[in-house]
């Protein structure tokens, strides 16, 4: 039974190093991306790891409030996404429809 804590822990351990590792590389295609889709791509897989970071760390500690964290990081990633590939799309986030 220790041993299976142990490997769990070691296995917590090492994915929050490989998930923090990706945040980096991501980072770099942020910064030198050569379009803008890529940047915005790569911010939101910034976004999907950093949630990962989350629940990888609630698993370690525990601790619930870093699952509900994590919710919360996913809905913002995932409506500032959208928000910002309706704006490389049509150059406005909120048009304003004329009636006929």
């Amino acid at each position: 039974m220790a041993t299976e804590a142990a490997f769990v822990t070691l296995a917590i351990d090492v994915a929050l190093i490989v998930v923090a590792g990706l945040c980096l590389l991501c980072g770099y295609r942020v910064v030198v991306g050569p379009t803008v889709p890529d940047r915005v791509v790569a911010l939101d897989a910034i976004a999907t790891n950093v949630v990962a970071i989350a629940v990888l760390f609630a698993l370690k500690t525990g601790r619930g409030l870093f699952v509900t964290v994590s919710l919360v990081l996913a809905i913002i990633a995932f409506l500032s996404t959208v928000t910002v590939a309706k704006y490389v799309t049509e150059g406005d986030i909120i048009t304003r429809r004329d009636e006929p």
